[in-house]
Formats: structure tokens, C-alpha cells, sequence
């Protein structure tokens, strides 16, 4: 189509301490960002891939130049997402992400509202952010609990998935006695694991445990589900839209990341989905930039919890623009993703 372009760069991302979860710690994080552009109007999106779901630095970039040329009218949101599907199926979620994104924040721009007011979406408070306790030594993960309590956070995310989970869990609560405290596993206990530390997370009082099992053990989960105190919330084995409908019988609810499911529209198609199948939602993120939350933000309103801090653990944000208290992220009121680069 004449006088469409569709550009991209790539950048390493940093964050201000290594973070660690149990299948790896990392400090540097290649993001590639995309600018669609039409008659002076730009649009922008962010890929985050996670080699969990099959994603590097070298898969976006490869693919990108196919997948690009899906991204030709911005308002025809189901032509580019079958035009997407048709070129890769099931695969490279966070680069169809970042032309959703992109396609999304043009018609925004054109009409210059925030992508909430153009979805029709709640303007409603969004939910406080958990802050993460990444993986690490025990005296530094009570370093960072005291710090995020000194700052201001009401609720910490600890990752878990090591032989000292116990007293990480008991350490964190007696550092920070009046956060709210939540756990993600990240997939790395076995059943019998996890039945011992179900009891340990309710005398924590935490507030849910995030993929305990492994993303295939659906039926573990369930077991688990049975008799749990403690709400089972899926993260890991949820890859697709049409995956919340098995794991309706399995979780209590389900972790939403636009990067892992393709995009804004296919988040919000997966949240009213399982709102249909009675589950609560979280809004989730990767280690992403201010333009990736940003996006998710827009649609947290309708979740009951937030995981939104992937921008305030980068040492580098190269967007500017989301007004944080904490936890507590304003609703953004610009134009389209409401931030600008930095």
C-alpha cells in the first residue's frame, strides 16, 4: 500500500540487577520495537521473546520481515490477525505482538484518544502492581523485599523453584510483615514438592501460587487445585486463546502476557474467555519497556491483579512517560500507548 512503512530496530535491554527465576538468571534482555507509519501517523509495538515459548533475538529478526507484511490497513484488526495466523500459526507470539501493537496505536493516534478509550475499555483504577523478588542468595532476597517495603510496594511477587523455598517464604514474610505476598514457581516443583509447600504458603498468607507444575500437568494441577487453600493461578501453560478452556478445570485463573499470546486483542480475547469460564485474571508482562507495559496497562482495569513492574527493574528504559507511586500506575490518558522515547 502506498505510503506505508514498517521499521524496526532491536535493542539490549539491561536490568539493575540480575534477575533470576528458576529455569535461568538474566541481566540482559534484546527487545526489538516497531514503528508502523501511514500518512504521518505512527503506530508502535514492542516484541519481548522468551525462549520458553520458542523466541530469541534471531527468531524475531527473522521472521519479522514476513510477518511485516501482514501489517498493511491498521484498522482491519482481523485481516491482520489472519494474515498473521496464516503466515505463522502458532508461532513467534511476541513479533505478532509487536504489529498488533503497532497496528492498535495508529487508530488510537488517528484519533487521538489512549487505546483503552478507542477499545472501550474500563476506565477504572488499575489494580496495584506486584514488585518481584527475583531468585538469588537468601540474605539479598531479603535485601530486596526490605527495599520494595521501603519504597512504598504493598505487593511482592517471589520467585521460587530452589531447595531453600521454605525459608525464603518464612524470611520474606517476617522482612516485609504487611505486603501483600505472592509466589511464582515457575514450573519447578513436583507434585509431592508442592504439596508440602501449599501448607507452608497458607501459614505465609500468601495470596496465590503461580505455576507450580510443569505447563504440560494439567492433571497435577487439578489434583492440586482439589485441596488447596491457596488459589492456583496459570502462567507457563498457557501459550494460546484456546488454551483457557482446559485450564478452566485445572486453575484458578490465569497469568496474561500479551507477548506470549500475540498482541492486546488476542490478551483481551483470552481475558473475557476465561472470564466465561469463572477464573480471575492477572495481567502480566516479561522483562519489557515502558511501551510494552503501557499496552498491558490498558488492559489491566478488567483483571483483578497486575504484574506489571518488568519496566521499573530495567536500568535502562529507553521509554519515558507512565506515572508510577510504587506499585500504583496511573491509568494512562495520552494519546495511543501514552509514552514517548526517551
Amino acid at each position: 500500500m502506498v505510503g506505508v512503512s514498517v521499521t524496526w530496530e532491536t535493542l539490549d535491554l539491561h536490568t539493575a540487577q540480575p534477575f533470576g527465576i528458576a529455569r535461568w538468571t538474566h541481566s540482559l534482555y534484546p527487545r526489538t520495537f516497531v514503528t508502523f507509519e501511514q500518512g504521518g501517523v505512527i503506530g508502535r509495538g514492542e516484541a519481548a521473546p522468551n525462549a520458553f515459548y520458542g523466541e530469541t533475538r534471531g527468531t524475531v529478526e527473522a521472521v519479522l520481515p514476513l510477518l511485516a507484511q501482514a501489517l498493511t490497513d491498521p484498522w482491519d484488526w482481523d485481516g491482520l490477525h489472519a494474515a498473521l495466523h496464516a503466515r505463522m500459526p502458532h508461532d513467534h507470539p511476541s513479533v505478532k505482538c509487536a504489529l498488533e501493537m503497532a497496528a492498535v496505536e495508529w487508530c488510537a493516534n488517528a484519533a487521538g484518544v489512549p487505546v483503552w478509550r478507542l477499545l472501550g475499555l474500563s476506565p477504572s483504577p488499575l489494580p496495584e502492581s506486584s514488585y518481584t523478588v527475583s531468585i538469588a542468595s537468601l540474605p539479598d532476597m531479603r535485601r530486596q523485599a526490605r527495599e520494595a517495603a521501603e519504597r512504598g510496594h504493598g505487593v511482592l511477587k517471589v520467585k521460587l523453584g530452589t531447595d531453600q523455598d521454605e525459608a525464603i517464604v518464612e524470611a520474606l514474610r517476617e522482612e516485609a510483615p504487611r505486603v501483600a505476598l505472592r509466589v511464582d514457581a515457575n514450573a519447578a516443583w513436583t507434585r509431592t514438592r508442592a504439596k508440602r509447600m501449599l501448607d507452608v504458603l497458607d501459614a505465609a498468607r500468601v495470596e496465590f501460587v503461580e505455576q507450580p507444575l510443569a505447563a504440560a500437568d494439567l492433571e497435577g494441577h487439578a489434583a492440586l487445585r482439589a485441596f488447596a487453600r491457596v488459589p492456583i493461578v496459570a502462567d507457563e501453560s498457557l501459550h494460546h486463546v484456546q488454551d483457557v478452556v482446559a485450564l478452566a478445570g485445572a486453575f484458578d485463573g490465569v497469568n496474561l502476557k500479551l507477548a506470549k499470546l500475540g498482541g492486546p486483542l488476542r490478551a483481551l480475547e483470552a481475558l473475557r474467555l476465561a472470564r466465561a469460564h469463572g477464573m480471575s485474571v492477572m495481567m502480566g508482562c516479561m522483562i519489557e519497556s515502558s511501551l510494552g507495559i503501557s499496552a498491558a496497562a490498558h488492559l489491566a482495569g478488567l483483571c483483578d491483579w497486575a504484574d506489571l513492574d518488568g519496566a521499573l527493574l530495567l536500568a535502562d528504559d529507553p521509554f519515558q512517560g507512565l506515572n508510577w507511586q510504587a506499585g500504583h500506575l496511573e491509568r494512562p490518558t495520552g494519546t495511543g500507548w501514552s509514552v514517548s522515547r526517551g
